[in-house]
């Protein structure tokens, strides 16, 4: 049993025993030691809650394992239909160079990790001395039989979880670039964490991990305590404090040894498959791969307690960790059509009655109270009691409504509504085509062509980072010069300057997304604010997961304000969508000044992002910034001179509702703007996602 160093340095291990707490994240790593296949570990929650530090103390606990001699990927003799391409044409020529003992690995993967990293490729030095092509192990082969842990894997590229994740499955790595192919056994057990709120994995990876596993900090003060304790003494003699959990550490391990064996024998009655299958479609599942893990779980429990046939609490007990990162809600029924009452027709007709420049909003002819909707003016922020479904505030009687249409002018604040936020809804995949600019930064939304040794090698080309070969372009650029550049004394192969071929990359980085959002009177009227903010956080979810930055910039009154600054907090911007009020003047050329302000902020600090600016008003303005011009011909203008920057891609959906008579000045604003133009009907996942990838083309 190795119990004295860590796998990667001279560092002593933490004995496994005297991990404090994390109970289910320890129990998730052993019975995926036991059986392989389960397909790993996925930590989600706080940071340093000893999820690396119990990883390295289990792979120290476990013996050392025999492998071929010399064989860098660390073959198993007991597998002979595993071996990798060299152990296969040494045993198939004469044998094998016989055996020795290797400790059970565990391999760090960076965030910056490249695919060669982590795949291996070609042995450069070898092919300049020799000629010869040969393969240079990755980071998969050091991992073999082993543990791979990946810090924030939420946060690692794509393209490498998906490598990762296929590695694991299928435990066989097989690399096919550069003019070479090879292929050698990649078994080992992938350990993930990560922070949610740094944003989710695809929920395809997610789904590819066989258990899940929440963790935080002990709140038990007592455990706390002991935790600083064992740490302490620890640091203070290793050697000391593991001799103490020597006895503990060798019974582990023992009972570890037993289980694998006793695995392979392990049944599961028939009648327990059903009810894994019921567990399953109860959480509303995806596929059947929780099926799978669940079962295989399971039998690595009955396993590792020494029994031969899996208990229904056995799969009670791995349950949550099969099922906690797959499980879906159930899909609600179409909500109700809301009834249609006569009232809202007066509304209708009120509402397309354009009111002058300058001028306060139109008293309604007859406020009777069984038609309080026409009492509601477009740029006054009164409210719509007939929403059905939305618990909003009454207003107080005001039997001279007049005077609260002039309180604008005497500075005094309208009244005010908080609408709830719309039913959410999983958008479309939002990718703007790739073009040629090399860009960094890190994200999931745009595949760019980067300047960073990062992202997938796609070609090559004589311009790039000199310091990123492409040596499989650069040898076959060389190659038929061969025969003219030979000597005697030379090189084999001569590489002139004109052969240097350096390598293109492309990857996904985020974009910049800002919502500029009215939320004046106008947008009160029958819950268009309400569909309007279900829509903003549907985006703001995909962006989130995206890694996009978003921002979102909102105006009622005499004012913008910037409701959400730069940020990819989730909880922040729901928190800020929720509570956002409607009701007030529409000073629509603020609004717009704020989003240049912002835009123009973050393009000086990345010059390299696209921002998206969506635009959710109908057109109306009577509040300017104090020019001479009306507010709306002030909006116009000053939208004219915005839409002139070609860096920035403007959307304007139009909320002004359906009716005979439309004013359609959100129309013109799009048209001053130079953006795309779409009415507020179409506010759907659809059709949203779909505006931001034609403006985007």
């Amino acid at each position: 049993m190795n119990t004295k160093t860590s796998n990667n340095d001279l560092r002593p291990l933490f004995p496994f025993s005297a991990v404090l707490g994390q109970e289910e994240m320890k129990l998730a790593l052993i019975l995926n030691t036991i059986d392989p296949g389960i397909g790993g570990v996925l930590a989600r929650g706080e940071k340093g809650t000893a999820k690396s530090t119990t990883v390295r103390a289990l792979a120290g606990l476990l013996p050392t394992m025999e492998t071929v001699r010399g064989c860098p990927f660390g073959c198993d003799p007991a597998r002979p239909w595993d071996y990798c391409d060299y152990c296969l044409a040494a045993s198939q020529n004469g044998g094998l160079a016989g055996f020795a003992e290797k400790t059970v690995p565990v391999v760090d993967l960076p965030l910056n990790a490249t695919e060669d990293m982590l795949l291996g490729g070609l042995d450069f030095s070898k092919a300049v001395k020799t000629g010869q092509k040969a393969f240079m192990p990755g980071l998969l082969a050091r991992a073999n039989r082993g543990f791979i842990y990946v810090d924030e894997v939420n946060l690692l590229d794509d393209h490498l979880v998906d490598v990762l994740l296929d590695a694991a499955a299928s435990g066989v790595n097989t690399l096919e670039r550069e003019g070479i192919s090879f292929s050698h056994p990649s078994r080992f057990v992938l350990v993930g964490t990560m922070n949610p709120e740094e944003g989710e994995l695809r929920p395809q990876l997610l789904d590819r991990f066989g258990l899940c596993v929440e963790v935080a900090g002990e709140t038990d003060l007592a455990l706390r305590v002991d935790l600083m304790r064992a740490r302490e003494a620890f640091d203070q003699d290793p050697g000391e404090f593991k001799r103490a959990y020597e006895d503990s550490e060798l019974k582990t391990a023992d009972t570890l040894v037993k289980a694998r064996k006793l695995w392979s024998k392990v049944r599961l009655p028939k009648r327990l498959k059903g009810f894994i299958s019921s567990l399953c479609v109860e959480n509303h599942v995806a596929g059947h791969r929780a099926d799978l893990a669940l079962q295989r779980a399971a039998l690595a429990l009955a396993a590792y307690e020494g029994r031969t046939e899996v208990s229904e609490e056995d799969i009670s007990r791995v349950a949550a960790m099969a099922l906690r990162h797959r499980k879906r809600d159930a899909l609600p029924p179409p909500p109700p059509e809301p009834p249609r009452n006569e009232p809202e027709q007066g509304e209708e007709e009120q509402d397309q009655n354009p009111p002058e420049e300058d001028q306060q909003p139109d008293q309604p002819d007859q406020p009777e109270p069984q038609n309080e909707d026409q009492s509601q003016d477009d740029d006054q922020g009164g409210e719509d009691d007939n929403l059905e479904g939305f618990d909003l505030p009454q207003p107080e009687p005001e039997p001279e409504e007049p005077k609260e249409d002039q309180s604008d002018d005497q500075g005094k604040d309208p009244v005010e509504q908080v609408f709830e936020v719309g039913q959410t809804f999983k958008v479309r995949k939002l990718s703007p085509p790739r073009d040629r600019k090399l860009r960094r930064g890190s994200g999931r939304r745009s595949l760019t062509r980067t300047a960073q040794k990062q992202g997938r090698y796609v070609k090559s080309a004589l311009y790039g980072d000199p310091t990123d070969l492409a040596l499989d372009a650069t040898l076959r650029a060389a190659a038929p010069y061969q025969l003219s550049r030979k000597s005697d004394n030379g090189p084999l192969i001569k590489i002139a300057s004109q052969d240097i071929r350096l390598k293109v990359r492309e990857k996904r980085v985020g974009n910049f997304l800002l919502f500029l959002v009215d939320a004046s009177g106008s947008m009160g009227a029958r819950a268009r604010m309400t569909a309007t903010k279900g829509a903003v956080l549907s985006l703001l979810l995909d962006a989130y997961q995206k890694r996009d930055k978003v921002s979102m910039v909102t105006f009622r009154g005499k004012e913008a304000d910037v409701s959400l600054p730069c940020t990819n907090s989730i909880e922040l911007a729901a928190r800020l969508l929720e509570d956002l009020p409607v009701g007030g003047r529409t000073p629509l050329s603020a609004g717009l000044l704020e989003a240049a302000k912002q835009v123009s902020l973050q393009l000086a600090k990345d010059p390299d992002i696209r921002p998206l600016v969506l635009v959710l008003t109908d057109g109306k303005a009577n509040t300017g910034l104090g020019q001479d011009k009306p507010p709306h011909e002030e909006a116009l203008a000053l939208a004219s001179k915005m839409g002139r920057d070609e860096r920035v891609r403007y959307v304007v959906v139009d909320t002004e509702p359906q009716g005979i008579v439309c004013l359609g000045l959100a129309l013109k604003l799009s048209q001053a703007l130079n953006a795309d133009y779409f009415k507020i009907e179409d506010l759907k996942a659809e059709d949203l996602v779909e505006i931001a990838q034609r403006k985007n083309q």
